[in-house]
């Protein structure tokens, strides 16, 4: 069984640019403000949601490793 990811937007950095939605469209979706959210928090590990993470503009996309909190993005320094 591969990785479980918990997947947060920091909606006070998100500019609803719809980066995150270019990637991977099925994982985020925008309210009626323009702000992004996951569709699903807590998903199987998928390159598409680590895309959409990294072309963010405002980096308010947050990946953790479900169960453990160990950072999948941005990474630790």
């Amino acid at each position: 069984m591969g990785d479980r990811w918990h997947v947060e937007v920091d909606r006070s950095l998100c500019v609803g640019s719809a980066q995150c939605l270019h990637h991977a469209p099925g994982a985020f979706r925008l309210d009626g403000a323009r702000q992004s959210h996951p569709a699903d928090p807590e998903t199987d590990a998928d390159e598409s949601v680590l895309a959409a993470a990294e072309s963010c503009p405002a980096e308010a996309i947050a990946i953790t490793l479900l169960g453990t909190g160990e950072p999948v993005f941005p990474p630790e320094e």
